[in-house]
């Protein structure tokens, strides 16, 4: 390919990521620039440029920590006034790569050093499972704290968010930074100092949380210009004195595609108590409704798009059912509303698959990372309909206050880069939505996982006796096993077939997660049978024990695919880490939900063929149904981000609400 000029490249990024999607000419122009961008030699270069910083190492190994900190102080001067250079970039990561040495007791790779090169220049970077991205991201958000506008580095929980930010503390303070970390719970005050650090740790639910509050604060107040003008006029009643946060200058996704692609169009919610006995009591008698309507006689199901359509018998029906209560049941479009929640909470939404019931309160589960998320509420009744199907005391739904998708946050800031091991799917939508490209560093040793080829059965019957069975022979090799899960029902049905086997294990769901962190890092013992819900973005590394190596490392094992192929690999990614030897294997069956879902009538096809037989049925056919079926999930759920976009924008255009931050 011909080489461009970097003024070209910096013309054809140029589209600021807040501005809305193109459409049309458009648009097709923007995706043949996605493929242009995709399509530069970065990698090389990224690595050639990680070997010089390395190479600078000698300059700086031997200096006394007295002369380093003066080091790192000159070239704070230099990036706060704007005046630094590439060689200051180059010298910096240098730097940084000796204080980490000298302050955690580790010196980053050259690939390392790469990754860190790629994050500043704005790219999401592809680092497989243990290749030390928490430490990759110490060097640009070093680079960061020193501009002096402050860096959000974003994890997956509060957890992880609180032990980064301790861990890697010693080094930004070497380098003359402040560091703090966000977590739930904590008063406004501390949250201000928190943000007021150079460098802040936080899960995008905290940081984005933060920002509708401080918009809320702000109230009419639209930008920058009229803050500080009514901050003048009017002192501390302008409410800039409530404010938590400095602005959206840089941040740092870790587990990008998960943050960015996964939970995209997950609104985060700012809502207030609205008491109505009415609607409660409209939503259990929804309920009540619809268990006496019949599938397919008064509605009916559409499984790819989880949607409920009555059909002319059932709208009658439903008028029928409806005419002796009165009220809100007299209008016909408010009556479908609410029976289509009714039925929408019986059809898809599943106790222990999408959520559990604890302590009285149906909480909601994560489905990308098997984690419960015990403060969101699903919208526009549908929380209300699955509390009411469970016989749960029904609370009443909130007035919206202020609501904003993740990746119309994220789309904010001034310098957004993002990391994970699973990022090379995703490499056009992470430009069309966000004008980040993709890079993959290799990794530090080479990788010598073992992915055996999937192996289909007819009937989930089938299935889960077959992968008993394989728990059964690894386990006798002394190999530690991981299994994969997509819900807490899964998980908890294997433990007791495994426990009926005489094969104890260890159980990471939903309902079990106290322990997620001494789980995980446990499961790569001798002889350790660990059974979890999605591993995506768990980030814990799972180290091989003594011996473990010699026998074949650990074996991974799916029990499903996942909608997206990024969370297969997410998962499969969690053995054979730095150059150790490991295993892992897809074992399905022609009932799971997503070739029901996506792929039905050559799945139903195939169903039919084989009947419920309880041998294996794996050929080249049975293979390519499901990698259809996911190839069309994705393509669906990217038509769904695009849609929730266009809604954002429009609600922008409209009422207003979120703009750039200064």
């Amino acid at each position: 390919m011909a080489r461009l000029p970097s003024t070209t490249w910096q013309m054809l990024a140029e589209r600021p990521r807040d501005k809305e999607l193109p459409r049309g000419l458009d648009a097709a122009w923007d995706a043949a620039v996605a493929v242009l961008v995709h399509l530069k030699p970065r990698r090389g270069r990224l690595l050639s440029r990680a070997a010089r910083i390395v190479g600078l190492e000698k300059e700086y190994r031997d200096l006394a920590d007295s002369r380093l900190r003066e080091e790192a102080a000159a070239l704070r001067q230099r990036f706060r006034f704007g005046r630094d250079t590439p060689r200051d970039l180059d010298r910096a990561f240098a730097v940084i790569r000796e204080v980490a040495f000298r302050q955690v007791g580790e010196r980053p790779f050259p690939v390392q050093v790469a990754g860190a090169l790629a994050l500043e220049a704005g790219c999401v970077v592809e680092m497989a499972t243990g290749e030390g991205k928490t430490l990759t991201a110490t060097m640009p958000a070093t680079v960061a704290g020193w501009r002096g506008r402050g860096c959000h580095v974003i994890t997956v929980n509060d957890y992880l968010a609180a032990r980064d930010a301790e861990w890697m503390g010693p080094v930004y303070r070497f380098c003359g930074l402040s560091v703090a970390a966000v977590a739930q719970g904590m008063p406004p005050a501390a949250r201000r100092a928190a943000y007021q650090a150079d460098v802040t740790y936080g899960t995008n639910k905290e940081v984005t949380a933060d920002f509708l509050r401080d918009r809320l604060s702000l109230g009419r107040l639209a930008g920058l210009p009229s803050a500080i003008l009514a901050r003048i006029v009017e002192g501390a009643g302008s409410g800039t004195d409530r404010l938590v946060q400095r602005g959206l200058a840089s941040a740092i996704v870790d587990e990008a595609d998960s943050v960015l692609i996964d939970e995209a169009v997950t609104p985060l919610i700012i809502s207030g108590e609205a008491p109505n006995p009415e609607q409660v009591e409209a939503f259990r008698q929804a309920v009540a409704m619809a268990a006496r309507l019949e599938a397919g006689r008064d509605y009916r199901v559409n499984l790819r798009y989880r949607e409920v359509d009555f059909t002319a018998a059932g709208r009658q029906r439903l008028e029928d059912l409806a005419a002796p209560l009165g009220g809100v049941w007299r209008g016909a479009r408010r009556r479908e509303e609410l029976m289509n929640q009714a039925l929408v909470a019986r059809e898809f939404y599943l106790r222990d698959k999408q959520y559990i019931v604890s302590d009285e309160k149906v909480v909601i589960v994560d489905e990308f990372t098997g984690r419960l998320m015990p403060d969101r509420e699903w919208r526009d009744g549908l929380h209300q309909a699955v509390e009411a199907k469970e016989t749960l005391t029904v609370n009443p739904p909130k007035d919206t206050y202020a609501r904003i998708s993740f990746q119309r946050f994220f789309r904010l800031y001034r310098n957004l880069s993002g990391m994970t091991g699973t990022a090379a799917e995703g490499w056009r939508e992470f430009w069309q939505i966000y004008h980040m490209p993709v890079v993959a560093i290799p990794t530090n040793r080479p990788c010598i996982r073992r992915r055996r080829p999937d192996r289909v059965f007819a009937v989930e019957e089938a299935k889960w006796a077959a992968i008993v069975e394989e728990i059964r022979r690894v386990h006798a090799s002394g190999r530690p096993i991981l299994v994969g899960t997509r819900s807490v029902r899964a998980s908890e049905l294997l433990a007791a077939m495994l426990q009926q086997a005489g094969l104890e294990c260890q159980v990471l769901n939903a309902v079990r997660h106290a322990e997620e962190a001494e789980i995980v890092a446990g499961a790569g013992q001798e002889g350790r049978i660990t059974v979890a819900t999605n591993m995506a973005g768990r980030g814990t590394d799972i180290k091989l024990g003594r011996g473990v190596a010699e026998r074949g490392g650990l074996h991974v094992m799916a029990t499903e695919r996942h909608e997206a192929g990024r969370i297969d690999r997410q998962l499969f990614g969690r053995c054979a880490r730095q150059g150790d030897p490991g295993t892992c294997q897809a074992v399905v069956s022609l009932e799971d939900e997503l070739v029901v879902r996506h792929a039905p009538l050559l799945a139903a096809s195939l169903r039919r063929r084989h009947g419920r037989t309880q041998r294996e049925v794996t050929s080249a056919l049975a293979r390519q149904v499901f990698g259809l079926a996911q190839r069309r999930a994705e393509r669906l759920a990217l038509v769904q981000r695009k849609s929730v976009l266009q809604a954002d924008h429009w609600l922008d255009q409209y009422l207003g609400f979120a703009g750039r931050e200064g």
